[in-house]
């Protein structure tokens, strides 16, 4: 009964690792596609330069927040208000997910090493 109880868990550990890893693919696109957006926005309407503009994305996403770039008009303040709440979500969940994967694979290679007789 051991034996299927063991093969059981791997198969549903590998299983959970492809799920975690279509996540780590979707969350990538999506916090790229949020620094984008939020950098082209800065860009345009700051008129910041393209590496100011992902870096003050990068350091808001990241709650670092330097202060010495800082939104000035109100459309900007509101802007980076929505950017923040959204942002900060997406970048908590996608390091979730990497942590998740590091557990995951934690979990395959010590059922591996039961599963393999020696």
């Amino acid at each position: 009964m051991l034996p299927t109880m063991v093969e059981s868990s791997f198969t549903d550990l590998k299983a959970e690792r492809e799920t975690i890893k279509w996540q780590f693919r979707a969350l990538a696109g999506v916090s790229l596609a949020m620094l984008m957006g939020g950098a082209t926005f800065f860009h345009i309407v700051e008129r910041l330069s393209w590496i100011n503009a992902f870096y003050f994305c990068t350091i808001t996403l990241t709650t670092v927040g330097y202060g010495d770039i800082v939104p000035k008009t109100n459309l900007e303040k509101l802007f980076v208000m929505g950017y923040v709440l959204v942002g900060i979500g997406i970048v908590a969940t996608f390091a979730n997910v990497l942590v998740k994967n590091a557990v995951i694979r934690r979990q395959l290679r010590t059922s591996a090493k039961r599963k393999t007789p020696q």
